[in-house]
């Protein structure tokens, strides 16, 4: 076994080749799918990739194909460098799949991305190795995208509004509360009709501030957020990220009848409100952490938490 590894590294080195890991041989070939398949998009989650030699190709920033994900604060400044197109995510254990779901939810947010846009994703372990290709078509992956055809997602919503309450609902999913998990229904959007469809369960505890103390902008305000995310009932949010309720109890005339099977009561209220008002509903799923995306009474996608390995005291991402 020796004797054949040492004639390989003779042939390598005779050949003036130098033998390349298997993380840039998987980002060299998503460029060169990307090329000769006339791509529209690149995304490319980047944490720990600092030092990684094929990373110096993508300082050509006149190829605005890129879009480059991370989580880290060093990785974030020396990425909007490299690319004119960058998005972070919330540092929460995540599947594959729901690390590239939640990269194309934010581009999609940002306009990197539009319906019918074809793309090559890479991706790979939280320590920066990496190890998936995937090339896909938003609105042609059943679970990746469900509505491209419906209007853009931030319309009426300020985007770092529909972004923090995604990164919010996605932390919540990871961490629970006090150990335990959470399940919980945010509505954003046009809070007068959501609230005119609704009524409170319990005192509000919103009722009475102004609308600057109240921004789910605010980071004080999202650990107050993640306080009562435990209670039952829907925040109400306005498209400025002003949080008028919580507790609220949906009540819409509407109910939607494009539902998947299986979904709960938090569910089916999301679905209807959204079918009912101008509002984008976040759910999570208490039972599996699942956090779900809803526009005019349909599932847009579906995000899942990475399962943990209590033997091993490691998280491993299940696909």
């Amino acid at each position: 076994m020796t004797k054949k590894t040492t004639t390989d590294n003779k042939a390598s080195t005779a050949s003036g080749r130098k033998r390349m890991g298997p993380g840039e041989a998987i980002l060299n070939a998503a460029l060169a799918i990307a090329e000769q398949c006339e791509l529209d998009r690149v995304l490319l989650f980047v944490d720990g990739l600092e030092e990684m030699p094929e990373l110096k190709v993508l300082r050509r920033r006149e190829d605005d194909r890129l879009i480059l994900v991370t989580r880290a604060d060093e990785s974030y400044e020396w990425a909007c460098e490299l690319s004119e197109h960058v998005v972070r995510v919330p540092p929460v254990q995540l599947t594959r799949i729901g690390q590239i779901k939640m990269a194309v939810m934010l581009s999609f947010s940002q306009r990197y991305l539009r319906p019918g846009d074809r793309f090559v994703s890479v991706t790979g372990s939280d320590q920066g190795c990496l190890d998936t290709l995937m090339m896909m078509e938003v609105g042609k992956e059943y679970e990746l995208f469900h509505s491209v055809d419906q209007p853009p997602l931030t319309e009426h919503i300020r985007r770092a509004v529909f972004e923090r309450v995604l990164n919010l609902a996605l932390e919540l999913a990871a961490e629970g509360r006090e150990g335990k998990p959470v399940g919980a229904l945010f509505v954003l959007g046009d809070a007068t009709a959501v609230l005119e469809n609704s009524r409170q369960t319990i005192m509000n505890p919103f009722h009475g501030y102004q609308e600057e103390q109240c921004s789910i902008l605010d980071d004080q305000i999202t650990e107050t957020v993640k306080e009562f995310s435990s209670i039952d009932g829907a925040f109400v949010i306005k498209g400025n990220g002003t949080i008028c309720s919580a507790g609220t109890m949906l009540l819409p005339k509407v109910i939607s009848e494009d539902l998947p099977q299986g979904l709960g009561a938090r569910h089916v209220a999301a679905a209807a409100i959204t079918a009912a008002t101008k509002s984008i509903a976040v759910t999570i799923s208490e039972s599996t952490g699942t956090v779900r995306i809803w526009r005019q009474g349909r599932l847009i996608t579906e995000i899942d938490k990475a399962k943990t390995s209590h033997h091993t005291g490691s998280v491993k991402h299940m696909e």
